[in-house]
């Protein structure tokens, strides 16, 4: 079974320095915008300000909107792959995965539990980020109505909104995991497979500005513009499109990495 191993791999990752900081640095970072933007309040008539900095500090719930715009492309990406990057990996490195695969779990349960565990990471990293910024937004601002792309809505909406943008971005996330876990498992290094992963996310970014590639056709396929779709949550009424087609992309980009790297893990060679 599955779950004695994912428990396993929790507990691993609970262990290691990195994953503790990676989740510091999701609760330290609202923190300090929230600081800032104290410091330096924004105004509604800062019209090249992002659109949810405009509004933060009228309501706090537009702080945990702000930080996932400011941190969808590098922190959040930077955190999974920390991780998925190096869970394979980091057995190579240490010498252990020779002995974990002479126990009697089978190999296929070792991978898919190390996803699991990667995947679970991921989606924590975004939780403790999204508690931390609505709640230090909220004790900033106040929990009051939140101003979005076409109108303002109540705070109990504006919780349910933010909960499910967070949601959203989750789910696109799942594919940076992929990534990380797929040149974690070729690369057999830790830190070849966490720049890969990020110069994944990177380039698929660079595409965006670059003629020929920025088309909509060839955008549609990257997975870094799928980071940003949770914004069509903050519309009236809510366009599904962009959502549906990040989850889809997410879901494909995962689906081949993931499954490319456990037939690369079933049929590896660690006896040496």
């Amino acid at each position: 079974m599955i779950w004695p191993a994912y428990r396993c791999e929790l507990r691993k990752l609970a262990a290691q320095r990195r994953s503790l900081l990676g989740l510091a640095a999701c609760a330290v970072a609202p923190i300090a915008l929230v600081v800032t933007l104290h410091v330096h309040p924004p105004t509604i008539s800062d019209t090249g300000a992002p659109f949810f900095q405009r509004y933060a500090e009228r309501s706090g719930f537009a702080v945990p909107l702000l930080m996932l715009l400011f941190a969808s492309i590098w922190l959040f990406p930077l955190v999974a792959a920390l991780v998925a990057g190096d869970i394979v990996a980091a057995e190579d490195g240490n010498g252990t995965l020779k002995t974990i695969l002479t126990r009697s779990t089978g190999r296929s349960t070792v991978f898919f539990a190390k996803a699991a565990a990667a995947l679970t990471y991921a989606v924590a990293a975004v939780v403790v980020m999204g508690v931390v910024a609505t709640v230090a937004g909220g004790l900033e601002s106040g929990f009051r109505a939140l101003p979005t792309f076409t109108s303002a809505v109540p705070a109990g909406t504006a919780a349910e909104l933010v909960a499910g943008g967070l949601a959203v971005y989750a789910v696109a996330l799942v594919g940076v995991v992929g990534i990380g876990l797929l040149l974690s498992t070729w690369t057999r290094n830790s830190a070849a497979a966490v720049v890969g992963t990020l110069l994944a996310v990177l380039l698929m970014q660079l595409t965006q500005i670059l003629p020929g590639l920025d088309a909509p056709a060839v955008q549609r396929w990257m997975l870094a513009p799928q980071l940003q779709a949770w914004q069509a949550l903050f519309r009236n009424p809510i366009d599904t499109g962009p959502i549906v087609h990040a989850c889809a992309i997410s879901a494909l980009y995962a689906a081949v990495c993931m499954v490319v790297a456990w037939v690369h893990f079933l049929r590896r060679d660690v006896a040496g």
